[in-house]
C-alpha cells in the first residue's frame, strides 16, 4: 500500500523530518514556486509551511487529497482557514512554539531602551568614543507596566524578577489572585500608563486592542518611560508614538511588529530614541525547532486519523458525527460568554450538556468552550491544546456535566461561568432542525431562542414603553440594519432582555447613546469570529 505523501514546501530543521519518521512519502518543492507548489500538492494528504508559501483558495482546489496543513510557526496569516474548514482541511500550527523566544526579545529591547545599546554599539562602530552620551538608566527599583497577562506577560513577569523591578499589570481578563501569583500588582490601564518606568504590551488585536496605546495614553506615560511592542502591529498608534517622540513626551520605544511589515513608512525607524527590529519574536533556533517538531507531530495525528489538539479548525479526527456539528456552537458560545461577561475575569466555566447527546463522549465541548471564550482575550491562536492551559495560567477551572434530561430541546449545552465577584454568567444554545441551525435558547436566565449570528447586541433595562422605538431609531439612524431581535423578560415592569442580530459592527458611540437613552443596566456588542 502507497505512503502517505507529505510535502515539505518550505526549509524545516532536521528533527522535524526526523518526528515525521518513515510511514511517510516526504517530498519537497519550493513553496514560493506557484506553479511547482500546485503540481505537487495534486497527490499530497499533508503540507507543511512555514511564512513564504500561500495556502490559498487556489492551492486548495489543486489539493483533492488533501488533510491536513501545517504552519511550524504560530501566524496563520498566509493560510485560508475558512476555505480549508469549507474543503475539509484541518490546519494545524505550533502556538506554543515561539513565547519563550518573544519573551527574551521583549527583556532585549527592555535592556537596549535603558542602556542605548544599538545606538551605542553604532557610534563606536563608526569610530567614536562617546561614553557621557550613552549614560542610560538601571532596571532596578524601576516599575515595569505588562499590559496583557498572559503566558508571554507571565514569562516576561517572571525574569524581570531577577531586576528587582516592581511589576504592575493590566489585564481585565486575570484575577488579582493570578496577577499576584506571578507577582505584579492589577490596576488599571490609566495607572499603569501614570506609574511606569517600562510598558509593555502584549495583548490579542482586535478592533478593541487596535490602536489602544494612542496620543492620550502616551501624553499620561512619564516623560522618562519607554513603551515597547513585541506583539502585534497596530496595538500602538505609529503616528501618535512618532509626534510623541519627537516631542519628546517619552523618553524611548522598541517595537519588533509594524502595522505594515516591512514598514512602508519610514520616518519612525530613523528616530535616535527608537530600537527596532524586523518582527524576530519567533526568530530563533529553538523556537523554529520546535514549531517544526510540534506541527510534524500533528501531521502523524491527523494522517492517523486522531483528533489533532493543535487544530485551529476541527476537520477530521475520530469524534462522533452526532457530536461533530456542536463544536462549532460551543466555540461561538464561549465567544458569547466572554461578551457577556465583558471585563469581568472567570475563576470557573461549566459546560452543562444534555440530551441524547449523553450518549455520546463530548469532551472536547469543553475544549471548544475553553477555546472560544479566549478566542478574542489573548494575542495566541487559540487551539484545544492551549486552552486548558489558557484557563489553568489564569486560575480558571472548568468542568464538563452530562445529563440526558433536556425539557424543550433534543439537545442542549449551557456555558456556565463564575466571575471573581461571585457573580454568574450564562448561556446556552442548540442546533435546531434539519439544518442544524444554531441558535441562543438562554442568556443569563431569560428564556429566548435567537439565532447565532457574526453581530449580536445584547441589552438588559428597565421594562417600558417606547424602548424598541429608541434603539431601532438610533440603529436606523447609523444604518445598521437589524437581522433579527426578540426580547423577553422575567416580570412585566422589571428587568427586560433585548436581544438584536445585525448585520454590521456597531460604532461604539451609537452604542453609547443608546445606552444612555434606555438607561441600559448593561449593553454588550459582540462580534463572533468564525471558527
Amino acid at each position: 500500500m502507497a505512503k502517505p505523501i507529505v510535502l515539505i514546501a518550505e526549509e524545516l530543521s532536521p528533527a522535524t523530518v526526523e518526528a515525521l519518521g518513515t510511514d511517510f512519502d516526504i517530498r519537497d518543492v519550493d513553496g514560493t514556486d506557484r506553479p511547482a507548489l500546485l503540481a505537487a500538492l495534486a497527490e499530497a494528504q499533508a503540507v507543511l509551511i512555514r511564512s513564504a508559501t500561500q495556502i490559498d483558495a487556489e492551492a486548495l482546489a489543486a489539493a483533492p487529497a488533501l488533510k491536513v496543513v501545517a504552519r511550524a510557526g504560530v501566524g496563520l496569516d498566509n493560510v485560508d482557514i475558512k476555505a480549508a474548514t469549507e474543503a475539509g482541511v484541518m490546519v494545524v500550527n505550533a502556538p506554543t512554539s515561539n513565547i519563550i523566544s518573544a519573551a527574551e526579545l521583549t527583556i532585549g529591547h527592555i535592556l537596549s531602551l535603558a542602556r542605548h545599546i544599538p545606538a551605542a554599539h553604532a557610534s563606536l562602530a563608526a569610530g567614536e568614543w562617546k561614553r557621557s552620551k550613552y549614560t542610560g538608566v538601571e532596571l532596578y527599583d524601576k516599575t515595569v507596566g505588562i499590559i496583557g497577562l498572559g503566558r508571554i506577560g507571565a514569562l516576561i513577569a517572571a525574569r524581570l524578577q531577577a531586576f528587582g523591578v516592581e511589576i504592575v499589570a493590566y489585564d481585565p481578563y486575570v484575577t488579582a489572585t493570578r496577577a499576584q501569583q506571578l507577582g505584579a500588582t492589577l490596576m488599571t490601564l490609566d495607572e499603569l500608563l501614570a506609574q511606569s518606568d517600562f510598558v509593555t504590551i502584549h495583548m490579542p488585536k482586535t478592533p478593541e486592542t487596535t490602536g489602544m496605546i494612542g496620543a492620550a495614553q502616551l501624553k499620561a506615560m512619564k516623560k522618562t518611560a519607554f513603551v515597547i511592542n513585541v506583539a502585534r502591529g497596530g496595538l500602538i498608534d505609529e503616528d501618535a508614538l512618532y509626534d510623541a517622540l519627537v516631542a519628546g513626551e517619552i523618553a524611548g520605544a522598541g517595537l519588533d511588529v509594524f502595522v505594515s511589515e516591512p514598514p512602508v513608512e519610514k520616518k519612525l525607524l530613523g528616530l535616535p530614541n527608537i530600537v527596532v527590529t524586523p518582527h524576530l519574536g519567533a526568530s530563533t533556533d529553538e523556537a523554529q525547532e520546535k514549531a517544526g517538531v510540534s506541527v510534524a507531530r500533528s501531521v502523524r495525528l491527523a494522517l492517523e486519523g486522531e483528533l489533532v489538539p493543535d487544530a485551529v479548525n476541527v476537520a477530521g479526527g475520530v469524534i462522533d458525527p452526532f457530536v461533530r456539528p456542536g463544536i462549532a456552537l460551543v466555540e461561538k458560545l464561549g465567544q458569547v460568554l466572554a461578551g457577556v461577561a465583558g471585563h469581568g475575569a472567570l475563576t470557573s466555566l461549566e459546560v452543562d450538556v444534555r440530551g441524547e447527546l449523553a450518549a455520546y463522549d463530548v469532551s472536547v465541548y469543553r475544549l471548544a468552550a475553553l477555546k472560544g471564550y479566549f478566542t478574542n482575550l489573548v494575542t495566541e491562536n487559540v487551539s484545544y491544546v492551549n486552552a486548558p492551559l489558557l484557563a489553568e495560567q489564569r486560575g480558571i477551572t472548568s468542568t464538563l456535566a452530562v445529563s440526558e434530561d433536556s425539557v424543550d430541546y433534543r439537545n442542549t449545552t449551557t456555558l456556565r461561568g463564575v466571575l471573581g465577584d461571585g457573580s454568574v454568567v450564562e448561556v446556552a444554545g442548540t442546533l435546531a432542525g434539519t439544518k442544524l441551525a444554531q441558535k441562543i435558547i438562554g442568556l443569563n436566565g431569560y428564556d429566548i431562542e435567537v439565532p447565532l449570528a457574526d453581530h449580536l447586541i445584547l441589552m438588559t433595562y428597565e421594562d417600558r414603553p417606547g424602548i424598541v422605538a429608541t434603539y431601532g431609531k438610533e440603529l436606523g439612524d447609523a444604518k445598521v440594519n437589524i437581522a433579527g431581535m426578540q426580547i423577553a423578560r422575567q416580570s412585566a415592569g422589571g428587568q427586560a432582555l433585548s436581544v438584536l442580530t445585525v448585520d454590521s459592527p456597531v460604532p461604539d458611540e451609537v452604542l453609547e447613546r443608546i445606552a444612555a437613552q434606555i438607561s441600559a443596566t448593561s449593553l454588550r456588542a459582540i462580534e463572533i469570529v468564525e471558527a
